[in-house]
């Protein structure tokens, strides 16, 4: 499959993308949530193909599912990325020098931004919308769970952007095959930045083929620690919501630490995940403090320990001191969202200082890691590396900058 002719039509698009005013892309972001809420049977009917290859007991089933209101929610988040301000064109440094240079830094687009996500038919018009805003071109390349799903969005965008003159290459949808993903990866020239968005499997996979530059995001091991000054309604709270608001995306809980002067509290601090039927993998002092009192309970080996589940699973590990669950979320976190429970401010800021992620949260649960929660509008992924964008990436992470200088005829001696 060759893919170049694709990749050449998009990079073109883009230059003329870039002479768009933010009054006419904050228009066409408008006309294209419209169009969502208007014509939002087709997208379902898309989704519906997709949702009927795959099991309903899948947990994966609710990140595909499309539904009249999650459309107007996508729809509201892009007119909210229409309402923000421009990251285009900002100053961020300007001096004049001895020589009478004037030096000025300016934000610009990358150019061209290469997605590669998993089975979340949201992520297509989220992409789009930052990416229009912000003046840069697209090409996605979505999974083969959502690919109906995926086509019709596109078809939907192209259909808006034509309307408006604007050339359908600044959005192109690649085939969803793996082949496909290698030459998004080689497309060296026409590719500025690839993000992907998905499971460990796919980024490492990525970070490992791709001759292009890379940010990598999505992976998520999250940790939240119950300190022995913790209090239990907020915490039983914190992790029903943390766990169980929705477990196939990224910044759901994954282990519960519990300080071991705490365990007494166990099992009313869990009570809240029967309902939905979490299978809890305990260390042996977890287990025998929830044993008759927790419905869905299992021992816990090493591999429950660092394992990100997105699924309705999760484990808990029984610590001694505040030291002890930094330690194991420094050998067991992925750098994503961490969070600690307690009422004592001393341990929360060592906790925070501490720790070594993207968020860090206290006493709030690692649900909130999201671009639109951080009022970011919505967002295109989740960093967990430290070079360049970290945490939740949206306009102001998806521009680079360049140099202008002015001058009056020096020269160099």
């Amino acid at each position: 499959m060759q893919l170049t002719d694709t990749f050449k039509r998009v990079k073109q698009a883009s230059k003329r993308l870039g002479l768009l005013t933010d009054e006419q892309r904050n228009e066409i972001l408008l006309a294209v949530s419209k169009a969502i809420v208007k014509q939002q049977q087709r997208i379902l009917e898309a989704n519906a193909k997709d949702l009927s290859k795959m099991e309903k007991s899948n947990p994966l089933y609710d990140r595909l599912q499309l539904t009249e209101s999650r459309l107007e929610a996508i729809a509201a988040d892009m007119r909210n990325v229409a309402t923000l301000p421009s990251p285009l064109g900002h100053v961020t440094k300007a001096k004049t020098l001895p020589n009478g240079l004037r030096l000025c830094r300016v934000s610009v687009p990358f150019g061209v931004i290469g997605m590669i996500y998993e089975a979340r038919p949201n992520v297509t018009f989220d992409v789009f919308s930052l990416c229009f805003k912000s003046g840069n071109a697209c090409v996605l390349k979505g999974g083969k769970d959502a690919d109906c799903s995926n086509r019709e969005e596109v078809a939907l965008i192209h259909e808006v952007l034509e309307q408006y003159g604007i050339s359908k290459d600044v959005v192109a949808l690649l085939p969803a095959t793996h082949e496909a993903t290698g030459e998004m990866l080689n497309a060296v020239g026409y590719i500025d930045l690839c993000i992907p968005r998905g499971g460990r499997k796919l980024i490492d996979f990525v970070r490992d083929t791709a001759r292009v530059p890379v940010i990598e995001t999505g992976a998520g091991v999250v940790n939240t620690y119950f300190d022995k000054d913790g209090d239990l309604e907020m915490g039983r709270a914190i992790v029903n919501n943390a766990k169980t608001r929705r477990v196939s995306v990224c910044n759901a809980l994954d282990c519960l630490l519990i300080h071991s002067e705490r365990l007494c509290d166990l099992a009313h601090l869990v009570e809240p995940l029967a309902e939905k039927k979490v299978i809890i993998y305990a260390d042996q002092q977890a287990h025998a403090a929830l044993e008759g009192h927790y419905p869905y309970l299992e021992h816990a080996t090493e591999e429950s320990f660092g394992t990100e589940f997105m699924d309705y699973k999760m484990a808990i590990k029984t610590v001694a001191s505040i030291e002890e669950a930094l330690e194991h979320i420094d050998n067991n976190g992925s750098g994503h969202s961490e969070c600690i429970i307690t009422k004592d401010e001393k341990a929360a800021r060592m906790f925070q200082a501490h720790v070594d992620a993207a968020c860090v949260y206290w006493n709030a649960p690692t649900s909130f890691t999201d671009g639109a929660q951080f009022g970011l509008g919505a967002e295109i992924g989740i960093s967990t590396q430290k070079l360049g964008p970290r945490g939740p990436m949206a306009l102001e992470e998806i521009t680079t900058y360049k140099w202008l200088i002015e001058g009056e005829g020096q020269i160099r001696a």
